[in-house]
C-alpha cells in the first residue's frame, strides 16, 4: 500500500491539503498582502524600528534550520517577531507603528531571510510562514490598539511585564492550537495528541522564544535598539545546542536502523521489511493517539523486532515467523531484546522486542502494534496482488486471540487513507 505523498517534516508522508488548510494559508495570505498593501501606499511610521527589527528577523530567518528535529526552526525570527509586537516604547519614547505595519514588516523581513533556503532548495514551507504572520498579528492585535489607546498608561514595573508575558504565553498556546490544527487536517491523525505534543516541544525551544521576546521588548523600551543584539546571542546560543542535540537524535537512529539492516544482510529478511514495519507502525501509533517519546520507542523496536532471527542455524523463509511454534518465536524475541540491551539502546526498546511473542492481552501497546503490522506486512507480501486485503481480513479473524481489534481497525485506517509512502521491496 502506497501513495504519491508530500513528506512532512515530524507528520510523514501525505497527501493534497484539504480545504480547511487551504483556507488557513488564504487567511494568512491576505493579511500579509493587505498589510504590504497599506505600508506601500502610507509609508512607515518607524522607520528606524522597523528596519532593526527588520534585520533581525531577516538574520533569524538565515539561521534557520530545516531539519524534522525542531518544531520551531527559526527561534531568533520567532522571538524578534514576537518583540515587535508587543513593543510600546523606544528608549522611553513612545512607538506608533501599527498592526498592520508590524504584518508588513515581519512579512518582508521573512522572505528576505528565506531567499538562500529557497535558492538551496530548502525553503520554508507554507505551514512554517502561515503560522508566523498569524501568530505574529494576533500578538499585534492584543496589545497595539490597547496601547496606542492609552489603556496601559497605568501598567509599570511588574505588572507591565507580567502583562507582556501573559500574552506571550497566550499567543504560544494559540500557535500550538493552530499547529495541532494544521497538522490535523493535513494528516487526519488525532487532534488532541497532536495538540499534547506541541504543548511539550512548547516547553521546550518554545519557552525560551517567550522569554526573549518579553525580554527584547521591555530592553529596548529601556535602553533602545542597542538592546537587540545584545539580548539576540543567548537565544543564538540555545538554538545551536538544541541544534546539536538533535544531530545527535539523528546519528542515534541511523545507528539503530544500520544495525536493523544487519538481517536483511544476512539473508534473514526482506530487504526494506524492517523500514516498512517501522513506517506503519509509527502511523498505526500517530492513528491511536500515541505521545512523541513512546512513538519513538515504537519506531526503534519495529526497525529491530527480527533481529533475534539472527540466532536461527537456518533463516525462516522469507523472515516469516509466524510459521514458528510458540516457544520458538518467544526465544527469537527474548534473544532480539538482549541483543538491543546489548547495543545500547533505551531499555523499552528492548521490552518492546522482547514481548513480541506473549499474548497481546499482556503486551505494552507499542508491543502489540509492532505484532500486527509485522503480521500484516510477512501475509500481504505472501498473498501477491490481493495481500493488503487478504492480510487484514486474517488479521481481523485473529483479533480474538492474536492481535488487539483497536491495533488492527487503526491498521485498516492508516492504509485505507492511502497517505504512507512505504520503502519498496528489494
Amino acid at each position: 500500500m502506497s501513495a504519491v505523498g508530500v513528506e512532512i517534516p515530524g507528520y510523514g508522508v501525505v497527501g493534497r491539503a484539504p480545504f480547511t488548510l487551504t483556507l488557513v494559508h488564504a487567511v494568512a495570505l491576505l493579511l500579509a498582502v493587505v498589510s504590504l498593501a497599506v505600508v506601500l501606499w502610507h509609508g512607515l511610521d518607524e522607520r528606524g524600528v522597523a528596519l532593526a527589527f527588520g534585520i533581525l528577523i531577516a538574520v533569524g530567518e538565515l539561521t534557520r534550520w530545516s531539519g524534522a528535529e525542531e518544531r520551531e526552526p527559526a527561534p531568533l525570527a520567532a522571538a524578534g517577531a514576537l518583540a515587535y509586537a508587543l513593543l510600546g516604547e523606544n528608549a522611553g519614547h513612545r512607538t506608533d507603528h501599527g498592526v498592520l505595519e508590524i504584518v508588513a514588516v515581519v512579512v518582508a523581513a521573512a522572505l528576505i531571510g528565506c531567499v538562500p533556503h529557497v535558492a538551496r532548495g530548502r525553503g520554508p514551507t507554507a505551514d512554517h510562514l502561515t503560522r508566523r504572520v498569524l501568530t505574529v498579528g494576533f500578538a499585534a492585535v492584543c496589545f497595539q490598539p490597547l496601547y496606542n489607546q492609552g489603556r496601559l498608561m497605568g501598567w509599570g514595573g511588574p505588572s507591565y511585564a507580567l502583562l507582556l508575558v501573559s500574552l506571550l504565553v497566550l499567543t504560544a498556546l494559540c500557535d500550538a492550537v493552530l499547529a495541532a490544527a494544521m497538522a490535523h487536517a493535513r494528516t487526519r491523525w488525532p487532534f488532541g495528541p497532536l495538540l499534547r505534543d506541541e504543548l511539550r516541544a512548547t516547553l521546550g525551544i518554545g519557552s525560551a522564544v517567550c522569554a526573549t521576546g518579553a525580554v527584547m521588548s521591555l530592553a529596548v523600551a529601556v535602553v533602545g535598539l542597542w538592546a537587540l543584539p545584545v539580548f539576540s546571542l543567548p537565544l543564538l546560543l540555545t538554538q545551536l545546542s538544541v541544534r546539536r542535540y538533535a544531530a545527535v537524535r539523528v546519528t542515534y537512529r541511523q545507528t539503530i536502523a544500520s544495525l536493523a539492516r544487519a538481517t536483511e544482510i544476512a539473508g534473514y529478511t526482506p530487504t526494506g521489511h524492517a523500514r516498512r514495519v517501522a513506517a506503519l507502525s509509527r502511523a498505526v501509533g500517530r492513528e491511536l493517539g500515541l505521545s512523541e517519546p513512546d512513538l519513538t520507542v515504537l519506531e526503534y523496536a519495529a526497525l529491530m523486532h527480527d533481529i533475534g532471527q539472527l540466532s536461527l542455524v537456518d533463516p525462516v523463509p522469507a523472515g516469516a515467523t509466524s510459521v514458528l511454534s510458540a516457544d520458538e518465536q518467544r526465544r527469537i524475541a527474548l534473544l532480539g531484546g538482549a541483543v538491543v540491551r546489548q547495543t545500547g539502546v533505551d531499555a523499552e526498546v528492548a521490552v518492546v522486542v522482547e514481548r513480541q511473542a506473549d499474548p497481546y492481552r499482556e503486551q505494552p501497546v507499542t508491543a502489540r502494534i509492532v505484532r500486527a503490522v509485522n503480521a500484516y506486512e510477512e501475509m500481504a507480501r505472501e498473498a501477491g496482488p490481493g495481500g493488503p486485503l487478504t492480510a487484514l481480513e486474517k488479521l481481523r479473524l485473529a483479533t480474538a486471540r492474536d492481535y488487539q481489534p483497536e491495533v488492527v481497525e487503526s491498521l485498516a485506517r492508516v492504509l485505507l487513507r492511502g497517505t504512507l509512502t512505504l520503502p519498496q521491496a528489494g
